[in-house]
């Protein structure tokens, strides 16, 4: 069972820590890409549960294809992943390899889901019939600790594609973000191109981040990590439209 640090993959390994007691077996991988509080959270997901739980290091860093960052990006990236999965699940006797894809997902193009076709990885969730509502109903049942946790992505998907990826970059990114939740914002944004740095936070809390004081000793943090021409998004996490500047 591949559980990152979100909710969709923590009830399937919910579920299957049900069925299979522990025959059950929760990896997390992690790498460049991966931020170290998703770990964590995959960690505390798994003592909730309970269920046994290992982390595997995988890094598509190694792979041009995904360092070019081009729109298939994705793809490379769990092509790597599912692979170390594999691996280690061929030396651990594995039997089936399960993700957390739901049907909402189904949707939206994404090539990872290709790739972990390809690696013969089981979607329980979309088998089920199952999309985000329930999901998150039933992990709030179930009392997993991040079942009303904000949906993530990989440090990566911050990147503009066609903005080559660095460990150094995504580095930065991963602490650019904890710099904004340190500060209590509950979903954050960090994305970087050749255009310099946007902010994206939740709209009810654009206002707060947009405040002069804040924002300079935001701007002032972010480029003491290397991050500059920053803006806030005015419409908050998941708008379409342009940025508003904030300092250069």
């Amino acid at each position: 069972m591949a559980l990152s640090g979100g909710v969709d993959s923590a009830v399937v390994a919910a579920l299957a820590g049900e069925a299979l007691g522990p025959d059950a077996v929760a990896v997390t991988l992690t790498g460049s890409a991966v931020a170290a509080a998703e770990v964590e959270r995959a960690r505390a997901v798994a003592r909730a549960i309970p269920i046994v739980h290992v982390t595997v290091g995988a890094d598509p860093i190694d792979r041009a294809e995904y360092r070019a960052n081009d729109a298939d990006r994705c793809y490379h990236c769990r092509t790597v992943e599912a692979a170390a999965l594999r691996r280690w699940g061929g030396s651990h006797a594995v039997m089936q390899y399960l993700d957390g894809v739901h049907v909402d997902d189904l949707g939206d193009d994404r090539p990872g889901i290709r790739a972990l076709d390809e690696a013969g990885f089981v979607h329980p969730l979309v088998a089920a019939g199952w999309g985000k509502q329930r999901v998150r109903e039933t992990a709030r049942r179930r009392g997993l600790p991040n079942w009303d946790t904000p949906s993530n992505a990989c440090l990566a998907s911050r990147v503009t594609h066609g903005t080559p990826i660095t460990p150094e970059l995504l580095a930065r990114v991963e602490a650019a973000e904890a710099t904004l939740a340190a500060r209590g914002f509950r979903r954050v944004r960090v994305r970087v191109g050749p255009d310099g740095t946007r902010i994206e936070v939740d709209p009810d809390e654009v206002p707060r981040l947009a405040a002069p004081a804040l924002a300079a000793e935001v701007v002032r943090d972010l480029a003491a990590l290397g991050l500059t021409e920053v803006t806030i998004d005015p419409n908050g996490y998941g708008a379409l439209r342009g940025a508003l500047r904030v300092l250069r």
